[in-house]
């Protein structure tokens, strides 16, 4: 288990409130719950964040039940249950903000997933329930791909209470993994996690993330390159009601040459007080040459009283890129695309319909499994039933 802190050029216990990060070089981690502040919101990474909706993860909460982790494992895939002292524990990435090692420090055992060398296997299932209303968790799960393994892992999460954790993906040399994590929580729900992923040499990393449900849902994934030749590709898909927080903050850092990313993130919403807020940062530093990179969030404004924040960054510190390149847009229904569809006899409200499923549509796609697939598409059509679009 590693136990060191990361500073990355910064003065000790720098990363307080009123001090802003130049760079996202310098974001300080560590597993150290005391060596971050408590946030009061007022910092850069907290500033869009509802504090007070938190149930107090901020602030060092203590544990009051726990979660399940049920594993639905494909034929070859090994699920074990580990204490934090395993050797494996904490190789994907160090935690950024003091919820995440909270988390850290407050897990009792890990989940291991792990595919194996070589392998291709059938989708693995893991569901996630959360404490119970009214109480907090904290958990961590690890899913670790072999040498040259091949295979999907769908990680569930449903119920109610506030849960916070960390999540792992150690993705070996030519081993290619896909991720759908989604959040289906029950309305009082809140959640904080971080998703930490490290890419081999030419390793494959599909991640998406779906957020539906809950009060509060704030996910950072992580992604890191161990060798020449990564390739991520980051999807997010996220329909907020009226009230809802959900807030996605993907990070990509660019550290070694020759590694492509791609993030692309889409949101719905609708309803007075439904809040989506997105934070792309990519960092290509001074030795990754030769890295490809892009960014896009896009999102859809159904109703009055909603807001949605979108904030791309892209920070180059050397020249020598095949490209790189962020993009964000937010607005309401494209009235050119209701006008076309009402000029040919369909009526507006399955306009409108037709234009939310269109806009999600090529995420959809993305998702390999067809149960998957079929949920989130009625989850839409039941989030459009809700305002009668």
């Amino acid at each position: 288990m590693a136990t060191d802190t990361q500073q990355h050029g910064l003065t000790a216990h720098s990363h307080g409130a009123g001090v802003p990060v130049a760079s996202r070089a310098a974001h300080f981690t560590s597993y150290d719950v005391e060596a971050f502040e408590v946030p009061g919101g007022r910092e850069e990474i907290w500033r869009f964040t509802p504090m007070k909706r938190l149930a107090d993860l901020h602030k060092g909460a203590a544990a009051t039940g726990s979660a399940t982790v049920e594993v639905s494992a494909a034929e070859g895939v090994t699920v074990e249950t580990v204490a934090k002292s395993d050797e494996r524990i904490g190789k994907a990435g160090v935690p950024g903000d003091r919820i995440a090692a909270q988390a850290y420090a407050s897990f009792v055992d890990a989940t291991v997933v792990t595919l194996p060398k070589d392998a291709r296997v059938e989708p693995t299932t893991v569901t996630i329930t959360g404490p119970g209303e009214g109480k907090v968790a904290y958990g961590h799960l690890q899913v670790h791909a072999q040498q040259f393994a091949e295979g999907v892992v769908v990680i569930d999460h449903r119920g109610s209470g506030a849960y916070a954790d960390n999540i792992e993906f150690v993705v070996a040399d030519g081993a290619h993994l896909t991720v759908v994590a989604i959040h289906d929580w029950a309305d009082d729900a809140v959640h904080v996690t971080h998703h930490h992923a490290k890419l081999g040499r030419d390793a494959t990393f599909r991640h998406t993330v779906v957020t539906l449900g809950g009060d509060v849902v704030r996910v950072t994934p992580v992604v890191t390159y161990a060798g020449r030749g990564g390739d991520a590709e980051l999807v997010g898909l996220y329909f907020a009601d009226a009230g809802q927080h959900f807030e996605h903050r993907p990070f990509i850092d660019h550290a070694v040459p020759n590694c492509r990313s791609n993030v692309v993130y889409k949101g719905a919403l609708q309803g007075e007080g439904a809040h989506t807020v997105w934070i792309g940062d990519v960092l290509i530093r001074a030795a990754a040459e030769g890295t490809e990179t892009f960014e896009l969030n896009r999102n859809l404004v159904l109703t009055d009283g909603a807001r949605a924040d979108s904030v791309p960054n892209l920070e180059i510190e050397t020249g020598e890129i095949e490209g790189a390149g962020h993009a964000s847009a937010t607005g309401r229904f494209d009235d050119e695309q209701l006008f076309y569809l009402q000029a040919r006899g369909i009526p507006e409200d399955q306009a409108r319909r037709l234009v939310v499923r269109g806009f999600f549509q090529e995420l959809i796609a993305k998702i390999s499994v067809p149960e998957v697939r079929e949920r989130l598409e009625a989850a839409i059509e039941a989030e459009l039933e809700a305002v009668g679009a």
